[in-house]
């Protein structure tokens, strides 16, 4: 079976050339974009891959072979999830990513005779994540698998950006409100475990002719990993190690953001937690003590461990979807993807391994 290393370097090499190539281009226009090239390339420079596999093992679970095409149309998801970063970074004001500066704070330096160096470094970061997008779907059509084949999948390019939005928005307009579990849990569907599981494996699997039974389990696995990886990315932001995630444990904190973490803690929290809180959520000024009582919080209302055990079942619901029982943990092993069978031993065992890979990570 195909490694997930040797897939995520096989990814990186494609994803890599298509980028220096588009970036070359652009600053062949003029001397001065430099400093924009440099961040596209900065985009797709570092990250799991994670989009892409799904994507590819999607194609692979349709019953299709290994195809240098394929890692390419797959590769195009991680434009998907630069552009997404480099606008959610912008959106949220954040200046750190995998411990690097934003792109709207790095292009400061390039915009620092501006009569609004801010405003427009924020600007230039915009088009960046404009461009990553329109070059997703460039390097997705230019892939080199049949046009017939990309016409199966195309739809659900419209649904994603559809969803991806939606979900985007959500988080905007619930910011800074009291925000109920559920609502937070929508958030978290939408703005990404959609486009992070579900969409990527309905897309590889649109492109290699997926039956409809096998598109079902892909959303009954889907779905709720998505879940769970969004959910460890939010205890993460708070408990994590900076050293490691690459981003501040006040981000999600100073920004007020609707987490299921936070909805859960002002559920559970006695009413002098609560208060404090309350008092915590959008400050820009906090500090060590700040956060350590923060976390507090988070531990006595029970809504680490809440989070946790969502984690748990949402994996559980995942692995079952792989196992075709709706209730087991075990892989599916069928050689076929018709009716009454499972998955191909390959897939489905790459998808279980995912599963694990996704949920338990340290950044």
């Amino acid at each position: 079976m195909l490694s997930q290393a040797d897939l995520k370097s096989r990814i990186d090499t494609e994803l890599r050339a298509f980028v220096r190539a588009e970036t070359d281009l652009l600053e062949a226009v003029d001397p001065l974009l430099a400093p924009v090239g440099a961040q596209l390339r900065a985009a797709v420079a570092d990250g799991k891959r994670i989009r892409a596999s799904f994507c590819y093992w999607g194609w692979r679970a349709a019953g299709q072979g290994d195809s240098p095409a394929m890692i390419r149309a797959a590769a195009a998801m991680e434009l998907v999830h630069a552009a997404a970063l480099v606008h959610d970074d912008l959106i949220d004001d954040s200046p750190l990513r995998r411990g690097v500066p934003t792109p709207h704070i790095a292009l400061r330096d390039a915009t620092a005779k501006a009569p609004d160096p801010d405003g427009a470094a924020r600007s230039l970061a915009l088009l960046v994540g404009d461009l990553l997008m329109a070059w997703a779907g460039q390097l997705f059509t230019g892939c080199g698998l049949p046009a017939l084949y990309l016409a199966r999948a195309r739809p659900m390019w419209s649904v994603l950006a559809r969803e991806l939005i939606a979900g985007e928005c959500l988080e905007v307009l619930r910011t800074g409100t009291e925000t109920d579990p559920q609502e937070s849990l929508t958030i978290v569907r939408y703005k990404t475990a959609k486009y992070t599981v579900e969409h990527p494996l309905h897309i590889g699997g649109r492109l290699g002719g997926a039956s409809d039974r096998t598109l079902r389990i892909f959303t009954e696995y889907g779905l709720p990993l998505g879940e769970a990886f969004q959910l460890r990315d939010d205890l993460l932001a708070v408990f994590g190690d900076p050293a490691v995630t690459g981003k501040s444990n006040l981000d999600d904190i100073t920004a007020a953001r609707p987490t299921a973490l936070i909805a859960y803690a002002r559920q559970g929290a006695a009413l002098r937690d609560r208060s404090a809180l309350d008092r915590l959520l959008g400050r820009d000024d906090l500090g060590a003590a700040d956060l350590a009582e923060v976390r507090a919080i988070l531990q006595r209302s029970g809504a680490r461990g809440r989070v946790e055990q969502l984690i748990a079942q949402r994996v559980r619901r995942a692995r079952a979807a792989l196992a075709g029982t709706g209730t087991g943990t075990g892989v599916g092993v069928g050689v076929g993807v018709g009716p009454g069978k499972g998955l191909p031993r390959s897939a489905a065992e790459a998808l279980d391994h995912l599963a694990e890979a996704v949920t338990t990570r340290r950044s």
